[in-house]
């Protein structure tokens, strides 16, 4: 996932769908792997051990129901041959789960708001919520000891956010990674260099942790982007790649996106071999600061594609 994860513009989703029709949709029967709704678990949070989960009732069946169950949402979809392996295993080990833990599972192609909102690139996707807020994901096919393990180690962390509050009652505290909000603290200090450090050395301990690679990956351009002069904008050769690919940053930094990204583009047409290859490299490292379905990132996609061929 790149870049925050936007649970409220789900919830601000189904409110007007809701209101639109005037009374909530009902839900849809919830499907095993044999596509039979699975029975309800003997404990935990109550309800179906598996549910598909549509835009409309994210709110519902994912956000509300983590405040008192771990909640991991699948995004697939029918064309996915690796979820056609993964989501069957999830479903039988949720349904054997005993209440410990629940499956949201997501079409994406029927879903583009849920699918927008943790900012999907690849599926299959898993992303465990708990108390209301992403805690941490996986993309691919995993073994059942490898999930099991998964699901240990964050039960193990984030156990006592489980209120049984639901997210428009009384709010439950979110917990908090002490080292996650030492990074902050950095960061919210000017100190970026400390800040970078830490984010990285999160995610290099935890390949999982989508919020403290994202942080990385930003700072990272931020503090690169600040160390060039504003004037290289101006004075940069049409093939001196790296001073396009500087003035690339600075645009990008003064909230030019398409400007930053024609930048490169151009350099990519005009070069070959590395450098085209380093230009190229650098504008996929541009995309992932971006919600990969804006329209600038999409435009700019297929800019590149034609450059490329």
């Amino acid at each position: 996932m790149s870049g925050a994860v936007d649970l409220s513009a789900l919830k601000e989703r189904a409110e007007a769908q809701r209101a639109a029709a005037q009374r909530p949709a009902p839900p849809r029967p919830p499907a095993g792997a044999d596509g039979a709704a699975p029975a309800a678990p003997a404990g935990g949070g109550g309800g179906a051990a598996v549910v598909d989960v549509t835009d409309a009732t994210f709110e519902a069946d994912v956000i509300n129901r983590s405040m008192a169950q771990l909640v991991l949402v699948d995004l697939w979809a029918t064309w996915c041959e690796p979820c056609k392996q993964l989501s069957p295993v999830l479903e039988r080990m949720a349904a054997e789960s005993n209440g410990r833990w629940a499956l949201a599972k997501v079409d994406v192609d029927a879903n583009p708001g849920i699918a927008q909102a943790f900012r999907v690139q690849s599926i299959p996707m898993v992303v465990a919520i708990a108390g209301g807020r992403p805690v941490t994901a996986f993309n691919g096919v995993q073994s059942e000891a490898e999930i099991n393990g998964w699901i240990d180690q964050i039960l193990a962390q984030v156990g006592e956010v489980f209120t049984g509050v639901p997210a428009d009652g009384e709010p439950a505290d979110e917990p908090v990674d002490p080292r996650m909000a030492a990074a902050e603290d950095a960061l919210n200090t000017g100190d970026f260099d400390g800040a970078l450090a830490a984010y990285r050395t999160i995610a290099a301990a935890e390949p999982h942790n989508t919020e403290a690679a994202s942080a990385a990956r930003n700072l990272e351009f931020v503090i690169r982007a600040q160390a060039h002069d504003p004037e290289i904008v101006e004075t940069a050769a049409p093939k001196d790649v790296d001073a396009q690919l500087a003035a690339a940053d600075v645009l990008l930094l003064s909230q030019q996106p398409e400007a930053a990204f024609d930048r490169i583009i151009g350099v990519i047409k005009v070069t070959s071999d590395d450098d085209r290859t380093r230009a190229r490299t650098r504008l996929l490292e541009l995309f992932e600061l971006f919600d990969p379905a804006e329209p600038f990132v999409v435009a700019a996609r297929r800019k590149l594609a034609s450059a490329l061929f």
